[in-house]
């Protein structure tokens, strides 16, 4: 009969101890979620200037009361119902809703915004938050206009614009190279003029642009510029645009958050809108 000396541990049971801890420990690391699955968001939550503040920070507002200048907002299923006729009442003249993202989301709340937005008296658009890792710039401008994203020659209808921008849901140039990023641009522009008649709008951020474009400049001269940036002024334009059409100045505004100056009185908007 083996005899253990007092102070001598006892091997097998701390053997056996120490393989249900560990044990326990790999079951707890494999039911956990990677960190950066817990941090991504569900795909359809995309909206507008999303990944402005965490890519290029802010650094102040822009001088209010600039009579060159109207302003407008943007919306998307993240405000939910928008208290349209206020935003009207505090000098809002015109807004964007977000229609659509990929081909797989429309925005629940599309008909209260866009519509609710021109019953007030707003000129008002649909905007597309673009993945270009999903399906072709082509098939992605189809499902933008089949589900709200058109144009109308009614005075008060602006063309659509294309919100490309970091990726939220992974690599922030969607894994694509700098030209076939921009190949992928050109197939969605070309098939929202092939379907409306007008030249879309392109959201964007230079440093997001430079980056994953290598700041290409064949756009300029047809598409009007929509530039994010949230500090005292547009800062420096992508590569071509010499001015910027709208602004998306803030995220933080008045009665909802995303707010944007149109570079022009609303005689220019009403303009773009009539094409």
């Amino acid at each position: 009969m083996p005899v253990h000396r007092s102070g001598t541990p006892h091997r097998p049971r701390l053997l056996a101890l120490g393989t249900l801890l560990a044990a326990f420990s790999l079951l707890s690391t494999l039911s956990a979620p990677p960190s950066s699955a817990a941090d991504t968001p569900a795909r359809g939550s995309a909206r507008m200037g999303m990944g402005v503040l965490a890519h290029d920070g802010q650094a102040g507002t822009p001088t209010t009361g600039d009579a060159t200048q109207t302003e407008g907002v943007d919306v998307s299923g993240y405000q939910g119902n928008v208290a349209w006729s206020t935003l009207w009442s505090s000098g809002v003249k015109w807004a964007y809703t977000k229609a659509t993202e990929g081909t797989y989301y429309t925005n629940p709340y599309f008909a209260q915004q866009y519509n609710g937005s021109y019953n007030v008296g707003m000129i008002r658009g649909a905007y597309h938050f673009a993945t270009p890792d999903t399906t072709s710039g082509a098939t992605q401008a189809n499902y933008f206009v089949d589900h709200g994203g058109g144009w109308s020659g009614d005075g008060k209808t602006l063309p659509g614009t294309l919100d490309i921008e970091w990726n939220p849901y992974g690599a922030a140039c969607y894994g694509k190279t700098q030209s076939a990023m921009v190949s992928w641009i050109s197939s969605f522009l070309a098939q929202y003029k092939a379907r409306t008649g007008r030249d879309a709008v392109i959201y964007t951020a230079t440093s997001w642009w430079s980056d994953c474009t290598g700041n290409y400049g064949g756009f300029a001269s047809a598409n009007p510029l929509w530039i994010a940036r949230y500090a005292s002024d547009p800062g420096t334009l992508p590569s071509g645009w010499s001015y910027y059409t709208i602004w998306q100045y803030t995220s933080s505004g008045p009665t909802v958050g995303d707010h944007d100056k149109f570079n022009g009185g609303l005689d220019r908007v009403r303009a773009l809108a009539n094409g």
